[in-house]
């Protein structure tokens, strides 16, 4: 018997996911029939058909014949009711949530789902946006940077190493090729509309484990907010005093947007 785990998420019983996903495929037939289709025995198949006949998901069309509900309306049927109790559990938990300014500091982990999170924070972005990323980051949120920057999100982006300057607002590290040895591993930092901040470094050798802090906690997104602009002010003075050259005109003006972006 098939697992259909996907069913029962749904809210099929493991016998009726079987029963339906065999009518699916051979119908209309009998009960006796559909239980050895299905590998149901023949003592339970009839009280499956019963449930699933209750729900709308099959019907008897001739004296002891059953045949399914259409593929794609079951599907719009799930659709519907699922969206409806998502629409009912907002209202739920919205009244039953404790109010307060309290919030809490997630860990998440693995790779795909740090980026995953990443891009959806870069989407939602009505304002600006805050990132630190090496190369191998960027090649993932880089679509999505750029199409926040088309919409008018300013962007203020360090690049951990040779990125193409596309932004407006953009400065390299400059020691981005030091940088990774020293800190083991690669960081990321992505802050929006001082109201959300996903930081951490994925461990070199471990990234798929390392744990990335994301919170809505204001002082720690003002704290690393902060840190981003001051790494601004690290470039220029590395260009002064350590390689003792005169900012340009373009880096005078990124370096006043800085200052005055509070």
């Amino acid at each position: 018997m098939n697992n259909y785990s996907n069913l029962k998420e749904l809210g099929f019983s493991q016998y009726e996911a079987t029963c339906y996903m065999a009518l699916a495929g051979n119908h209309p037939v009998n009960g006796s029939q559909l239980s050895k289709i299905s590998g149901i025995a023949r003592s339970r198949i009839y009280d499956v058909l019963r449930n699933l006949i209750s729900k709308g998901y099959v019907i008897e069309v001739n004296s002891g014949q059953y045949a399914p509900l259409p593929s794609d309306e079951l599907v719009r049927r799930l659709k519907r009711s699922f969206d409806s109790n998502i629409d009912s559990f907002e209202d739920q938990i919205a009244t039953a949530s404790q109010k307060n300014d309290l919030e809490y500091v997630w860990t998440i982990t693995g790779y795909e789902n740090v980026m995953e999170k990443a891009l959806e924070m870069i989407k939602e972005a009505k304002e600006e946006i805050y990132v630190r990323l090496f190369p191998e980051a960027n090649r993932h949120l880089d679509e999505y940077l750029t199409d926040a920057d088309k919409r008018g999100v300013k962007i203020r982006y360090i690049a951990m190493g040779k990125i193409p300057k596309k932004f407006d607002i953009q400065v390299m590290h400059p020691d981005h090729e030091h940088l990774q040895q020293i800190i083991g591993g690669r960081s990321i930092e992505v802050i929006i509309d001082k109201s959300e901040a996903l930081v951490g470094i994925f461990e070199t050798d471990n990234e798929d484990s390392s744990p990335i802090n994301w919170t809505r906690n204001q002082w720690f997104i003002v704290a690393n907010r902060d840190s981003l602009r001051h790494d601004f002010y690290h470039c220029f003075l590395e260009k002064i005093l350590d390689r003792h050259q005169e900012l340009t005109k373009e880096e005078k003006r990124i370096y006043k947007i800085i200052k005055e972006d509070n």
